[in-house]
């Protein structure tokens, strides 16, 4: 199997880099060789994150480069935007319906693009937008937005759904398996 790259992108907060060990993890125990890296500076302030994760039978780096990404999950808006010049044309990309007005646009010196659907389809048509935040507020927690939107990544890729479920359970706080599990369920099965 080739290297296959999946970017994780969003604002600090979101539960990005759970995300990433929940997948890395899956991975794993799925069998492949995994690498992941990971840039959140701001993270804590609502700057932007991205969480690189690739795997494949044997990869040398977790780095990864223009035109690359087999996918991307934006857990915001605008970072999907931000982040797709790493996609492959016609890699495929799935976007939270989710708003976060980075410095600039909340003091009103740039504006938040409206057409980010838009711009995303003339690099590929394989996108999906998904309202994970309203899904997470149904379920009782605003918090489990992330997976929810793991669920939606899963149901993409090849790896065994118990897979899935068992890396949730250990990785998750154990107060919270129950509804990760349910939000993962929604994901994955809608």
């Amino acid at each position: 199997m080739d290297t296959k790259t999946i970017i994780i992108c969003g604002v600090g907060g979101q539960g990005i880099l759970l995300a990433s060990d929940v997948l890395s993890d899956v991975l794993l125990e799925a069998g492949y060789d995994v690498k992941k890296s990971e840039v959140h500076g701001m993270s804590q302030r609502g700057g932007d994150v991205i969480s690189t994760v690739r795997y494949g039978k044997k990869v040398y780096s977790p780095i990864v480069g223009e035109d690359e990404a087999d996918m991307i999950l934006a857990f915001e808006k605008l970072e999907a935007l931000r982040n797709l010049r790493l996609l492959k044309r016609d890699g495929k990309v799935m976007i939270n319906d989710f708003r976060w007005d980075p410095l600039p646009v909340a003091t009103g010196t740039l504006e938040y693009p409206e057409d980010i659907a838009e711009r995303v389809s003339k690099k590929t048509k394989n996108y999906k937008v998904v309202n994970a935040t309203k899904v997470a507020e149904e379920l009782g927690n605003i918090r489990v937005a992330n997976i929810y939107l793991l669920g939606v990544l899963a149901k993409e890729m090849d790896v065994k759904r118990e897979i899935w479920e068992d890396v949730i359970k250990r990785r998750v706080p154990q107060k919270a398996v129950d509804v990760n599990l349910k939000a993962f369920a929604v994901g994955f099965e809608g």
